[in-house]
C-alpha cells in the first residue's frame, strides 16, 4: 500500500513535469491576419473551387518534423486531404438555385512557398495544386507555406446561380478573402471580402445576384450605414432640434435626399475626383456642415431667428434650410460615396438598381431617425428645459464635436499640400481658428444688421 508521503510525492511529480512540458506542448495559436484566394469555376455538371490559405491557419495539430526542425513533407503528405475537409471544405456552404450542395470531394492538395505566384489565375492555380507534392529537400517550417486545395461539387443540370459562404472567419482574427467566381459562358466576377473577429462579410455571398438579392443587400447596407455614420446623425440632429413639426421636416428632409442622392449617382458614375487628396477634403466638409448648422441654430435661438432670418422666427424657418439642408447635402453624398464604392461589388450586373436601393435604406434610416428623435426632443423641451436653453445646449455640443472633428479631419487634408513639408503653410488648428473666428464674427454682423433693420411690429 503506497503511503501518503508517497502519494504525495507522485503528485508533486506529476504537477512539476506539467508545467515542465505544458509550454512545449501548446495548440498553435490563433493567426491575427490572414489573406486568402477563391477561385470559383463553373463546369458542365460540375462546380470547381480552388482555396489557398496560410497552413499557419490550420491549428489543432502537430506537424511532423524532420530531426533538424524543419518540415517533413513525406509524413505531412497523407494527412493533407484530412485537413482540407476538417478546415476547408466542413465549414464551406455552396447553393445551387438556393438548395445546399452536397460535400464536396477533395480531389488535390498542395503545399506551397510563400514566394509562390500561381494563384494569380485559375488556371496557373489548378495546375500548381495538381503538381506533385514538393520533398524534404526544401527546408522549411510548417508557418512558412501556402496549403492549396482543390475542391470538386457534383451538380445535376449546370444551374446557373450559386451561392457561397466560405466559413473562413473561424480560420483567424480577421480574413480577408479574394473570390473571383469564373461562369460557365465566360466572364469573371471579382469579390473583396472581410471579416473581422467573425463578423462582417460571413453571410452567404450570391456569386450572380438577381435583382431582388441586389436590392435587398443594398437597402440593408443603406439603413446600416446612416445609423453607423455618427457624422450624418449629428447633422439630422441639427436639422431636427430647431423643426419638430411634420411639414418643415418632410421638406428640408427631402431637399437632404435628392441632394445626397445625386451626388451619390455621380460619383458611382465617375464624375468626382480619385485622388488619395478627396475623401479627407469631403469628411473636412462634412464636419464644417455640422458646425455650420449648429452655429446656426444656436445664433437662430438666442436671436429669436434663423442664421439668415429675414425677421421671421426660428419656428418659420424651414423655407430658408431647405436650401442649406439641399447644398450640404451634396457634399453628404460624397460621404455616402465612399462607403458604397467598395460595396458595388456587390450589386452583380444590377448597378442602377443597387443604387436606388442604397437610398432607399439611407431614406428608411433617416426616417426611423427622425420619429425616434422629433418625438424626444419635444418631450425633453416640455418637460426637463426651456426650447430655447435646450437648442443651445444641444446646438453647441454638436458644434464642439464638428469642430473637433473638422480640425482632425482638416490635418488629413493638409498631409496633400506639398508646402507643409517646408513649413509654410499652418497647420489645421490654426487656419481653423482663423477661419471660425472670421466666420464668427460675420455671423454677429449678420444677425445684428438683420435684427436692427427689421420693422418693428
Amino acid at each position: 500500500m503506497p503511503t501518503e508521503n508517497h502519494r504525495a510525492f507522485v503528485l508533486l511529480f506529476l504537477l512539476v513535469a506539467g508545467l515542465w512540458v505544458g509550454p512545449r506542448c501548446r495548440a498553435h495559436e490563433i493567426p491575427a491576419d490572414i489573406y486568402t484566394t477563391v477561385f470559383v469555376k463553373q463546369e458542365a455538371q460540375r462546380l470547381r473551387i480552388l482555396v489557398r490559405v496560410p497552413l499557419a491557419a490550420v491549428r489543432d495539430f502537430v506537424y511532423p518534423e524532420q530531426p533538424d526542425g524543419y518540415l517533413d513533407f513525406d509524413k505531412l503528405a497523407e494527412q493533407l486531404p484530412s485537413l482540407a475537409q476538417q478546415w476547408i471544405a466542413q465549414g464551406m456552404e455552396v447553393h445551387a438555385e438556393g438548395v445546399t450542395l452536397p460535400a464536396p470531394a477533395v480531389t488535390a492538395t498542395q503545399l506551397s512557398v510563400a514566394s509562390d505566384r500561381a494563384f494569380m489565375d485559375y488556371e496557373s492555380a489548378l495546375d500548381r495544386v495538381s503538381a506533385p507534392l514538393p520533398g524534404n529537400d526544401i527546408k522549411v517550417v510548417w508557418n512558412q507555406l501556402w496549403f492549396d486545395v482543390l475542391l470538386d461539387y457534383a451538380v445535376e443540370d449546370s444551374p446557373s446561380r450559386y451561392t457561397i459562404r466560405t466559413g473562413f472567419e473561424r480560420l483567424a482574427m480577421r480574413v480577408s478573402v479574394a473570390l473571383r467566381f469564373l461562369p460557365q459562358e465566360g466572364g469573371e466576377r471579382v469579390y473583396s471580402l472581410h471579416m473581422d473577429g467573425g463578423s462582417g462579410d460571413t453571410d452567404a455571398l450570391p456569386l450572380d445576384p438577381r435583382w431582388h438579392q441586389a436590392a435587398g443587400r443594398f437597402i440593408g447596407m443603406g439603413f446600416e450605414h446612416i445609423l453607423e455614420g455618427i457624422d450624418h446623425l449629428l447633422f439630422l440632429c441639427c436639422l431636427v432640434i430647431p423643426l419638430r413639426r411634420l411639414k418643415p421636416l418632410v421638406l428640408v428632409v427631402t431637399a437632404f435626399t435628392v441632394a445626397h442622392s445625386i451626388t451619390l449617382l455621380a460619383a458611382a458614375a465617375g464624375y468626382v475626383p480619385d485622388g488619395l487628396w478627396f475623401p479627407p477634403l469631403v469628411e473636412t466638409l462634412i464636419a464644417l456642415t455640422i458646425v455650420w448648422m449648429a452655429v446656426g441654430n444656436v445664433v437662430g435661438a438666442v436671436a429669436g431667428t434663423p442664421l439668415n432670418p429675414k425677421g421671421k422666427p426660428l419656428a418659420e424657418s424651414w423655407h430658408s434650410r431647405w436650401k442649406l439642408a439641399f447644398g450640404f447635402g451634396l457634399i453628404h453624398g460624397l460621404g455616402f460615396s465612399f462607403a458604397l464604392r467598395e460595396s458595388l461589388q456587390f450589386a452583380g450586373s444590377h448597378l442602377a438598381t443597387s443604387l436606388v436601393a442604397f437610398n432607399v435604406g439611407v431614406e428608411l434610416g433617416q426616417v426611423a431617425v427622425l420619429l425616434v428623435l422629433a418625438p424626444l426632443l419635444t418631450l425633453l423641451f416640455r418637460t426637463l428645459v426651456s426650447e430655447g436653453i435646450g437648442v443651445i445646449v444641444l446646438s453647441a455640443l454638436i458644434a464642439h464635436t464638428g469642430w473637433h472633428w473638422m480640425l482632425e479631419r482638416g490635418d488629413a487634408l493638409l498631409a496633400f499640400v506639398p508646402a507643409i513639408q517646408m513649413g509654410t503653410v499652418p497647420d489645421a488648428a490654426t487656419l481653423m481658428g482663423a477661419a471660425g473666428s472670421a466666420f464668427a464674427l460675420l455671423t454677429v454682423i449678420q444677425w445684428a444688421r438683420n435684427y436692427l433693420g427689421r420693422t418693428p411690429r
